[in-house]
């Protein structure tokens, strides 16, 4: 009885301990309707954001709030690693719906510095069914072995988050829903940027991808690296 009691106990406190989420929201809810009236009204319509941000899912790296936008401004897909891969049908679609229906005009790959997904990429251990996401990280580890075996581990660690956004904003620039789109004229810049947990900076790697062009500009300097 007592066990049983224990856990009648230890589920109360779970749902208290999670109640203050819900005033949050209705403090949050409360301070918008008095600063913007007219805020819910509109979010409730049709949305029409200008910009997919594809990021990773580690909760310290919000993408409306570090880059000053508000619901209903970014259309957002995230995972372990910010990783776009040509079997993953959630991010696709996610991509498709963003291109072809909200017709964003800036597609972002963000990862950022300190990524648990990347580090766990570069272990040499098992860390279980999440190693079979990780071997798309490894994949970029792999092809810039060159590069990264000549660093120290934090550096290298740095050096391949970045390496891996980069790789990530090419494969979104190889789908079928970004090259159709530019085939048809319709403007697609595709970026790729960095977060960086101990200043809250974002940094653009390189210039933006914007047609076919550009991204055959890639590949010809990969060829000659």
């Amino acid at each position: 009885m007592v066990g049983v009691a224990g856990r009648l106990d230890k589920i109360l406190h779970n749902m208290c301990s999670i109640h203050h989420l819900l005033q949050n929201n209705r403090d949050w809810a409360q301070s918008m309707r008095e600063s913007v009236p007219e805020f819910f009204t509109k979010l409730s319509g049709q949305q029409n954001p200008e910009y997919l941000w594809i990021g990773c899912s580690d909760s310290r790296v919000p993408a409306n709030e570090i880059v000053g936008l508000m619901p209903g401004e970014i259309f957002v897909h995230r995972n372990v690693g910010n990783v776009v891969s040509p079997s993953d049908l959630n991010c696709l679609s996610v991509l498709q719906y963003a291109v072809d229906i909200l017709k964003v005009k800036h597609v972002i790959v963000c990862g950022h510095y300190g990524c648990g997904g990347v580090r766990a990429a570069l272990e040499d251990k098992r860390h279980g069914l999440i190693d079979n996401w990780l071997r798309h990280i490894q994949a970029v580890a792999r092809s810039s072995s060159r590069e990264l075996t000549g660093l120290a581990p934090e550096p290298r660690y740095d050096r391949l988050c970045e390496l891996n956004v980069l790789a990530q904003r090419r494969h979104v620039c190889e789908t079928t829903i970004v090259q159709d789109a530019w085939s048809r004229g319709q403007e697609i810049s595709v970026h790729g940027w960095i977060y960086s947990l101990k200043d809250g900076h974002l940094k653009e790697l390189s210039k933006p991808l914007v047609n076919l062009r550009s991204l055959e500009e890639v590949f010809q300097n990969c060829a000659s690296g």
